[in-house]
């Protein structure tokens, strides 16, 4: 069938379609540009390389995308394949649109070195994915609607089967939508929940609410750009709030008179801050994605709205901006496991059984990767296709897994830590290096002063679930606990958003916290906890020494943080070794102030030396904008430098220059 009849049935039928060119780089894209040639469209490329004279995007600025209906495409994974700029380029293709796929040569791509792998293998260089790439080639195999062309091979496109014509929207909200809408408009109070797939229309129905309203409503989303939709529909009633600067104002008490606040994607907003946003509004809707690339919509349902007091729960089920015969959704959600794979819980009763779980066995064995992977997004609703693709390929992971009956119960994933050689963390402490990977080795090394740390060998958990069916029950215990029997390693560790709740779960798993960061976390709110539990001698040298100092530390530490913690501060001040060793560190390589805080506040307490940019910033609590201008430095780069002076002259006061 030529490719302009193709192109009115796909119209005709509201579906959308996938073809892939494999084979050589220059082929590929003569191919895709050929075949474009035949058909009138935006032709939008995700690509690094684009050809001449096409309109093109970076993968990396996907997101900027969302919101737009784009009509035929095509996505560049010669060199590298993101899935998150795939997903949210696919959820962009409005009905009836292509979407060209070019892949290196067929037999050879598994092995080829894929240059997204940099984001998220924590490898120097690009390392090949032959599991998600065997995985990805097998679902085009089977999927009768996508057609494979290989270079040096015929090929032909075959047309759809039959379906219903589709009808477009009209404008109009649909029957799915005129019911939620009619309950929005009447309610008095409480937070609603909307969740759909992408192209539901979940914030074309926000932006009625908006429209229809007869009061005032605030809209607030990660970015601006997201809530264009809702904005759309806008009339001088919506007002767009970025979520930093509506807290600034709930804060303030300045949120008056206002009906709704209306909250676009809500799940890649840090729950502390959704919270108290929450609190101060009469009517919340809250929209969020299911099948989404910065979260997942069934772990948000589950961890944050069972949380509140009142919540109403709606769904969007059928698609608007293309029909239900659509063949480019279901395969991008199978590919990516967007659908919910919450194992179904058979009996509650009785005991799990721990069992070990290789990599290869995710290709072997699928219905194991979708019941652990959905575990996981139903725990931690900020899971995204780049986690499966670590899963997948990544190495240094460990995995396991508990399982009652035939339903998996829970689910643990670690990554190697640690093995750097001496020297190498020794320039890590000092502030001169940090490799790639080892998030909780390298920052004891870096920020609590552990070189040692960085050299031992440890694990760390990335994620830990336990089906809602089977929780209380110490299924997460029993998964930790069993790794204390894996020889060779020296520690356990986790790093989390702090929380009372958390920090009392990671206790009654014998772990121990040993560092938090002044800084909060982006992402949660919360200020970044971590813990420790020790399995060899070594490792619990470590752990009392890491304790210790964070005891010590703490009483200087707290004024600088809205964070009360359960240590004792009593310990005395009089600097010792570690502090001198810090000292020496901040006066002659390049450790952070942060890190040096506690041992310098010690050391202005028993010097006699001025120490003036030292003392105004640590002891009279000036800014580092009112120390630059009382001592009319250049800026801030100076002012560390001066820090830095001020530090050498206290050691060699005391005799401590090393």
């Amino acid at each position: 069938m030529s490719a302009t009849l193709l192109q009115q049935q796909m119209q005709r039928l509201g579906v959308r379609r996938l073809l892939v060119f494999s084979g050589g780089t220059q082929w590929c894209e003569q191919q895709a540009v050929l075949f474009s040639a035949q058909i009138a469209g935006d032709w939008l490329w995700l690509s690094d390389s684009p050809p001449d004279g096409v309109t093109s995007c970076p993968p990396s600025a996907a997101q900027t995308l969302l919101g737009q209906d784009i009509f035929h495409g095509v996505f560049d994974a010669r060199y590298g394949l993101n899935t998150e700029a795939l997903a949210v380029f696919s959820g962009t293709l409005k009905a009836g649109s292509w979407l060209i796929l070019l892949i290196p040569e067929w037999n050879a791509w598994p092995d080829t070195p894929d240059a997204d792998s940099l984001r998220w293998s924590e490898q120097p260089q690009a390392i090949p994915t032959p599991r998600f790439i065997r995985r990805f080639r097998s679902l085009l195999e089977q999927d009768r609607n996508i057609t494979v062309c290989q270079q040096d091979q015929p090929f032909d496109i075959p047309p759809l089967p039959a379906a219903p014509d589709w009808l477009p929207p009209d404008g109009q909200p649909t029957a799915e939508q005129s019911q939620i809408l009619q309950q929005l408009m009447q309610a008095q109070s409480g937070v609603w929940v909307l969740t759909a797939a992408r192209g539901r229309g979940k914030s074309t129905l926000a932006g009625m609410l908006a429209r229809q309203w007869p009061g005032t409503c605030w809209v607030t989303a990660p970015a601006k750009a997201s809530a264009s939709q809702i904005l759309n529909h806008q009339t001088e009633s919506a007002r767009f709030i970025a979520p930093d600067a509506l807290l600034s104002l709930c804060r303030e008490g300045a949120v008056t008179d206002i009906d709704w606040l209306i909250i676009d994607e809500a799940a890649a907003i840090p729950t502390p801050m959704l919270s108290e946003i929450i609190a101060a509004f009469p009517r919340v809707l809250l929209t969020t994605t299911v099948q989404g690339y910065e979260g997942t919509g069934r772990g948000f349902l589950l961890k944050f709205c069972a949380s509140l007091p009142r919540w109403h729960d709606l769904r969007l089920n059928s698609p608007i901006r293309w029909s239900s015969s659509d063949t480019l959704e279901p395969f991008i959600s199978q590919l990516l496991l967007f659908d919910e794979h919450l194992p179904v819980a058979e009996q509650t009763g009785g005991t799990s059984e721990i069992f070990s779980i290789d990599a290869d066995d995710w290709l072997s064995e699928p219905a194991l990767l979708e019941e652990f992977y959905g575990l996981l997004t139903s725990a931690h609703y900020r899971t995204s296709p780049l986690d499966l693709r670590r899963l997948l390929d990544a190495p240094g992971m460990t995995f396991s897994a508990s399982r009652q009956k035939n339903t998996l119960t829970g689910a643990l994933w670690l990554v190697d830590e640690g093995g750097l050689s001496a020297e190498l963390a020794q320039e890590v402490w000092a502030g001169r290096r940090r490799p790639r990977g080892n998030l909780v080795a390298q920052s004891l090394a870096a920020h609590a002063g552990f070189p040692e740390a960085a050299v031992m060998r440890s694990r760390r958990v990335s994620r830990i679930a336990v089906h809602p069916a089977f929780r209380r029950r110490g299924i997460a215990r029993d998964l930790l606990a069993a790794q204390k029997q894996q020889a060779g390693l020296d520690f356990l560790s986790v790093s989390f958003g702090y929380t009372s709740d958390l920090a009392s779960l990671w206790q009654q798993a014998g772990f121990r916290l040993v560092r938090v960061s002044m800084q909060k976390e982006a992402s949660s709110g919360c200020y970044a906890a971590m813990a420790i539990l020790p399995l060899s001698a070594a490792g619990q040298a470590l752990a009392d020494r890491a304790v210790h100092q964070l005891e010590r530390d703490w009483r200087w530490l707290a004024p600088q943080m809205d964070l009360t913690l359960p240590l004792d501060t009593t310990a005395d001040t009089q600097p010792d070794d570690a502090d001198w060793r810090e000292l020496n560190g901040f006066a002659f390589a390049h450790r952070p102030l942060e890190s040096s805080l506690p041992a310098l506040s010690r050391v202005l307490l028993h010097s006699t030396l001025p120490l003036t940019a030292l003392r105004a910033h640590l002891q009279q609590g000036q800014s580092v904008a009112q120390v630059v201008m009382s001592l009319k430095l250049s800026g801030r780069k100076a002012l560390v430098s001066r820090w830095r002076e001020e530090t050498r002259q206290a050691l060699k006061a005391a005799g401590m220059a090393e």
